[in-house]
């Protein structure tokens, strides 16, 4: 009788308004797992791909846009675990949660003074709750006095918006999550705990 050692599936996601640090806190995470030779797979770029089909993004988020950066970003997610070899702990790094498009949806909608139909938001909530629970979830936290990158041109107002609405529909929900701010400090807890959960621990 043939027996294999049962492999563990790890996904962490991170959400939070754009410029909170998002991509850099899982590139560094990527890099200490590849370091301790960890199969690790980061997906991303959603937003960037939305705008190339093209969708509407940021404040001008639609029912139908979110609907394809949740279903993709969850196909994306999906598809990043098949790559990975069969090794005892295999990781997937989400660079934008799929609890992120909703935040980003229900900004938007404050930000136009918009609305739209209950049975509209509750599907959209339902696709991302099938989704299964992250086994760690960061939200970034906006800190107003950091600078915005110069190359982007963002909404104030939307920014704080999206803030305010990743944190609020994580208290809704009651959904697990580890708060992280731009200080240093909080970084390298958050990369910490990340190496905890996956069985090691790196000196960063």
């Amino acid at each position: 009788m043939v027996t294999t050692t049962p492999t563990k599936l790890i996904r962490i996601g991170v959400m939070g308004t754009h410029s909170t640090g998002k991509s850099l806190l899982m590139r560094r995470i990527e890099m200490e797992l590849r370091g301790l030779d960890i199969p690790v797979q980061r997906t991303g770029q959603l937003g960037r791909r939305a705008a190339l089909v093209p969708l509407p993004k940021m404040q001008h988020h639609t029912v139908e846009s979110t609907r394809w950066v949740l279903a993709t970003g969850i196909a994306d997610e999906v598809a990043a675990a098949a790559r990975l070899d069969d090794a005892s702990v295999r990781v997937v790094l989400a660079d934008r949660a799929c609890w992120d498009a909703l935040s980003y949806f229900r900004a938007a909608l404050e930000w136009r003074g918009a609305s739209v139909p209950r049975t509209d938001r509750e599907a959209l909530h339902r696709l991302a709750a099938a989704h299964a629970p992250y086994d760690l979830l960061f939200a970034t936290v906006l800190d107003p006095a950091l600078p915005v990158k110069p190359k982007h041109d963002y909404d104030d107002r939307y920014r704080v918006l999206v803030d305010h609405h990743t944190h609020a529909l994580l208290r809704e929900d009651g959904t697990p999550h580890v708060r992280v701010t731009g200080d240093d400090d909080s970084q390298t807890s958050a990369i910490e705990r990340a190496l905890q959960l996956c069985g090691t621990e790196a000196v960063i």
